[in-house]
């Protein structure tokens, strides 16, 4: 995940104003990589792959993964489970989130909007 932040880091770094999207955005992508690392059923070898885009405002921000399993988000974890928050904090940091096959590829992505909501400024 270090890889990734560190990616993100320099991408936001020549955009800007990036510096206001960088904390949403390490953790929105911290959670999203990790859902890919941690239940993504794919051959070994099969890396993950990330990908970054400005859109108006707002961040979007891509997790590429060789499963065709989608994420589900489950209920609200117990206090002391260790897992199981991640989407539910998608879902609160980002505008927007939602998973697509990758067209022409093995696997799916998915996606997440972080920033001002169109019309906010």
């Amino acid at each position: 995940m270090g890889a990734a932040r560190g990616l993100l880091r320099t991408f936001l770094g020549g955009v800007p104003g990036g510096d206001g999207l960088l904390a949403a955005g390490e953790l929105v992508l911290s959670e999203l990589a990790t859902n890919a690392i941690e239940h993504a059923s794919v051959p070994p070898g099969r890396l993950i792959a990330v990908r970054f885009e400005m859109v108006s405002a707002q961040l979007r921000l891509e997790v590429h993964d060789a499963s065709r399993a989608w994420p589900t988000v489950r209920p609200l974890a117990g206090g002391y489970e260790e897992s199981g928050r991640g989407l539910l904090l998608v879902e609160s940091m980002a505008a927007g989130w939602g998973c697509c096959l990758r067209p022409g590829g093995v696997g799916k992505f998915v996606w997440a909007v972080v920033g001002p909501v169109e019309g906010e400024s």
